[in-house]
């Protein structure tokens, strides 16, 4: 099981990276899906299976395609390919890297120091999250609860258009009856 979890964790990274420094918008959201696939492994490995559907529904499933489907309507073409070339520029990269060598070196060291990562006494089942969740954590949960339905309300206002007068239907009849009456 050792095995299968780093197999699945370095796949995870690998794709990670290549999903950051893809160019083509749709080829780094396919290698964005393959990495929630092998974070999914890893956490079924991890004893959590019920966590590992989740990812693979929600996050690999629903919200890509749609992120995929956004990607294709938008039809950004190349002016958005210059700007991610001028976003993968060495100089923009030195920051998150140091920090992501940080975090490498302490991984390694917190592996070789405990023997690897530990297996659960039982695999974690969906009536465990629903308590922790829901009790422990209702606030927290409200709360992004909270958040997500303003943030789609603010994104329902950004998005939304105002139509000319001319193609509301209800508003030209009304003005029409006013007018022969």
């Amino acid at each position: 099981m050792n095995a299968i979890f780093y197999i699945a964790a370095a796949v995870a990274v690998v794709a990670t990276v290549m999903a950051i420094t893809q160019r083509n918008a749709v080829h780094a959201l396919l290698y964005l899906i393959v990495s929630l696939l092998s974070v999914a492994l890893v956490f079924y490995t991890l004893g959590a299976p019920f966590i590992a559907a989740l990812e693979v529904i929600i996050y690999a499933g629903a919200i890509m395609v749609l992120f995929l489907f956004a990607i294709m309507i938008l039809n950004l073409g190349p002016q958005a390919s210059e700007q991610e070339g001028q976003w993968l520029r060495t100089s923009v990269w030195v920051g998150p890297g140091v920090l992501a060598a940080i975090l490498l070196a302490e991984l390694i060291y917190v592996l070789v120091r405990s023997g690897g990562p530990g297996s659960p006494v039982s695999p974690v089942g969906p009536q465990e999250v629903g308590f922790a969740l829901f009790g422990r954590y209702l606030i927290g949960v409200e709360l992004a609860s909270i958040l997500l339905l303003t943030g789609l309300v603010g994104a329902y206002h950004l998005g939304r258009r105002e139509r000319p007068e001319e193609d509301r239907p209800q508003e030209a009849e009304r003005r029409e009856a006013g007018e022969a009456g």
